[in-house]
């Protein structure tokens, strides 16, 4: 059974004091009691309570003054004010002095309940809004990008740098190294935390489309342009704009984009009216966008806007040290949305999660878990349950060793170990597969000094 909400009384009205306490009692409410303000302030200081209900004229210490100890030593408490007609305007003044609301006398049973029920149902919104906004800056915090190794100790370094500034910051790194995670890190981290975070997929939106997404339209512009549409640089207003793909963005409107960055003002397609707008750009790529302004498919002028400050994210196999750190992580994450109850990762199947070279990087690494998981009907994860590409690591060497000229001995010995894992060691299956007979394929195991 859920707690019960406090309320504490401050009445110097006997018979008023009594009678709503009978009413809230009866209502499912704790509640306690005092006859002057210096008691209700004792009260505050010794216990929490959900809402105070004060009278405003009191002798010795009035409702005024126990509204602002109040405010002072439990700002989550909320204040309703009860008041005689002769005395609204100090009501009103002591909302502004931060009562949620006020109550004037004589007042009927329905009415207080209604002001209660009103601060009961706001004080639970703003908790959950609360809550929900520690969720977010919990998700995003870059303490929360998993990775000890040197390269991202750096990258946290220049998270924890850039986000302290309103400076443009361009993200580079290979296709799901995290350039979102990171973007969102900066914005979560710095002083625009509250206001809008857009994401603008620049890959995903028509070269047709993207000038009018970006910086909106008016109406009649082009057909089909049946009202104003507010641009993203105008949702991003005081917030943050982060461009992904950035490199994919055509000639015709990296110019406006330059124009925008360093005027921090837009206009809309159609328009000829200029609007100023506030927002912190960061920009992501997979591109190297120098070769790109090498070949003249991006301009040079507005690659050096961009990269005033760059954080280049490294990718997996690069920073081996942090695999097994994230793979416990994934575990743990998807242990809970698939309701799982999978223990740990074999020592085995770490080994090769270590050997793969993860060309998805850190994304490609989740869903592996993810399957993992998914498929796991035991304890622990095992070789088995990996992707076919991660199982078997010869089969790797053997078409890595194939696309780099390796010798056809090297490539022999590494498909008959791998044939000899998929039999589970059986000589005889093994030899089959190979197309030789026992003998051949001992005196190559020999050969190999395979074990």
């Amino acid at each position: 059974m859920p707690d019960k909400h406090r309320i504490l009384i401050i009445e110097d009205d006997k018979r008023l004091r009594e009678v709503l306490k009978k009413i809230l009692d009866r209502e499912g409410f704790d509640v306690e009691i005092s006859g002057d303000g210096a008691g209700g302030i004792t009260e505050i200081k010794q216990d929490f309570f959900d809402i105070a209900l004060t009278d405003l004229k009191m002798p010795g210490i009035d409702g005024m003054e126990v509204l602002r100890v109040i405010k002072r030593i439990s700002p989550q408490t909320y204040v309703v004010v009860m008041t005689a007609y002769g005395t609204i305007d100090s009501a009103v003044e002591a909302m502004k002095n931060g009562a949620f609301d006020y109550i004037t006398k004589p007042f009927k049973t329905e009415e207080i309940l209604i002001v209660i029920k009103k601060a009961l149902e706001d004080r639970a919104l703003r908790k959950k809004i609360e809550y929900l906004t520690q969720q977010v800056e919990q998700r995003y915090k870059f303490d929360n990008i998993i990775g000890k190794s040197k390269a991202m100790q750096d990258v946290f370094e220049m998270i924890k740098r850039v986000s302290k500034t309103d400076t443009t910051v361009l993200i580079t790194g290979k296709t799901g190294t995290g350039k979102e995670l990171v973007a969102k890190a900066i914005h979560f981290n710095s002083k625009r935390k509250e206001k809008p975070f857009v994401v603008v997929n620049s890959s995903a939106i028509p070269e047709t489309l993207l000038e009018s997404e970006l910086f909106g339209y008016i109406k009649g512009a082009f057909t089909g342009a049946l009202r104003d549409k507010r641009g993203l640089f105008q949702e991003a207003h005081q917030g943050t704009l982060f461009l992904d793909e950035i490199g994919e963005i055509p000639p015709s409107v990296q110019v406006k984009l330059l124009r925008a960055i360093e005027d921090q003002n837009i206009t809309p397609v159609g328009g000829t009216k200029g609007e100023k707008v506030d927002i912190r750009l960061v920009a992501a790529t997979n591109h190297e966008l120098q070769e790109e302004v090498n070949k003249g498919s991006f301009r040079s002028d507005l690659y050096y806007r961009l990269r005033v400050m760059s954080i280049r994210l490294p990718e997996l196999k690069e920073r081996r040290e942090d695999i097994p750190m994230l793979a416990k992580h994934f575990l743990k994450k998807y242990n809970s949305s698939l309701r799982k109850e999978v223990r740990t990762i074999s020592k085995e199947t770490l080994n090769l999660l270590l050997d793969y070279d993860w060309p998805g990087n850190v994304r490609e690494l989740e869903h592996a878990i993810e399957r993992a998981v998914l498929v796991c009907d035991s304890e622990d994860i095992l070789p088995e349950h990996l992707p076919p590409e991660i199982q078997f690591p010869e089969e790797r060497r053997i078409r890595r060793a194939g696309e780099e000229g390796i010798s056809l001995e090297t490539v022999e010995k590494e498909y008959i170990k791998m044939i000899l894992k998929k039999t589970g060691g059986h000589k005889s299956k093994a030899a089959s597969i190979l197309g030789m007979d026992r003998r051949t394929l001992y005196r190559k195991l020999k050969k190999y000094d395979i074990d």
